[in-house]
Order: C-alpha cells, then sequence, then structure tokens
C-alpha cells in the first residue's frame, strides 16, 4: 500500500477535526461548558482523548471555536429565508422547519448555553455579544412587514411580533433538550397560526 500525500493526509485531519466539532456541539449542547469533560467529548466522536487534544489544546478552544461558527451559521440561516420560493409566510414555514431540524437546533442551543452558563471563555462571551437578537429581528423585518401588508401575519409593531416568532422557537428547542416523555413539539402549521391574523 503506497504510502498517503499530504493532500490526502490533510483530508484526514479536517474529516477528524469535523468529526470531533460535530460532537463537541452534541455535548456542549445539552451539557453546557461546565458540565462537559473533553474526555466525553472524545467518547463521542469516537476517539482517544490524546488524539482530540492534537486537534484542540483545551476545551475552551473548542468551545469558543464552536460557538464563532454557530453564531455565523445562525445568522447566514436566517438570512438565507429570502432565497426561499413563496410568499412570506410560506418562507417563515420553511425557515421555522430548518431551524427546528436536530443539528440546526443544536447550533442554537450551543448559543443559548454561551448566553446563559457560568465560567463561559471571554472570548466567546465577546462573539456572543457581536450577535445580539436585534440582530435576527433585523434580518426578519422586511420579509414580516411584506407579510402583514398581504395580510398574512398579524397587524401590530413587527419588531414585536418577531421578538414573540423568536421566544417561542428558542422555548421550544430548550424544552425539547431535556427529552420529557410528556413534552411534544408542536407542529410548524401550530407556530403559523401564532403569527398569522386571527379572526
Amino acid at each position: 500500500m503506497s504510502p498517503l500525500n499530504e493532500e490526502q493526509l490533510q483530508q484526514i485531519r479536517d474529516e477528524r477535526k469535523e468529526q470531533i466539532m460535530e460532537a463537541a456541539l452534541k455535548i456542549f449542547a445539552k451539557r453546557g461548558i461546565i458540565g462537559t469533560k473533553m474526555s466525553m467529548i472524545a467518547t463521542e466522536a469516537g476517539i482517544s482523548p490524546g488524539l482530540l487534544y492534537r486537534y484542540f489544546k483545551s476545551k475552551d478552544e473548542l468551545f469558543i471555536t464552536l460557538v464563532q461558527q454557530a453564531t455565523q451559521e445562525s445568522v447566514a440561516g436566517i438570512g438565507s429565508v429570502y432565497q426561499i420560493p413563496g410568499s412570506p409566510i410560506e418562507k417563515i414555514r420553511t425557515l421555522t422547519k430548518e431551524i427546528l431540524v436536530e443539528e440546526n437546533k443544536l447550533y442554537f442551543l450551543l448559543i443559548h448555553q454561551a448566553r446563559t452558563s457560568d465560567e463561559v471563555p471571554e472570548e466567546a462571551l465577546h462573539i456572543i455579544e457581536k450577535y445580539p437578537m436585534d440582530i435576527y429581528i433585523d434580518l426578519l423585518e422586511s420579509l414580516f412587514l411584506e407579510g402583514q401588508k398581504a395580510g398574512e401575519f398579524a397587524a401590530g409593531d413587527p419588531r414585536k411580533l418577531i421578538s414573540c416568532y423568536l421566544s417561542i422557537i428558542s422555548g421550544l428547542m430548550v424544552l425539547d433538550l431535556y427529552n420529557d416523555q410528556v413534552y411534544q413539539m408542536p407542529d410548524v402549521d401550530l407556530i403559523m397560526r401564532i403569527l398569522t391574523t386571527s379572526n
């Protein structure tokens, strides 16, 4: 068997790093930074702790890397709503389904942990400060205004309506985190009904 060239070795390193980050995202999103140990991440990734430390020097470094990725992905994800075909309510329905996909939920929960947990690294807090909730409201405001003009969304201050929508989505994801057998995630149409004009 011929030895691997540098390009193949780099691909293996990149894939391994991605595997570690996916594992860390699951653990950090559910347990927060205090409740997470590097050994848990290594176990989830199916690698040895020694190998994990070759890629990330510390738990803080890994957490900061993921918070940076999660915030950028969340802003890009919300902003992409304008590329979705359909009317404003159809765009929001599709966006909501996307947000509630497992991987995207984990990104949200990681951001939630970074905003609310103790002992979050200073650098992660600075990243979070650059992405206040107003960013998401700003991104969605023109779409909600368009939806209100079309009679698809409830009347009133669109920023308050968006804030209500984001609070509902946030609350649903946090509740879902605890895997309570009694709790059931509502379907997207029910969430949409909260946003639409009531007769």
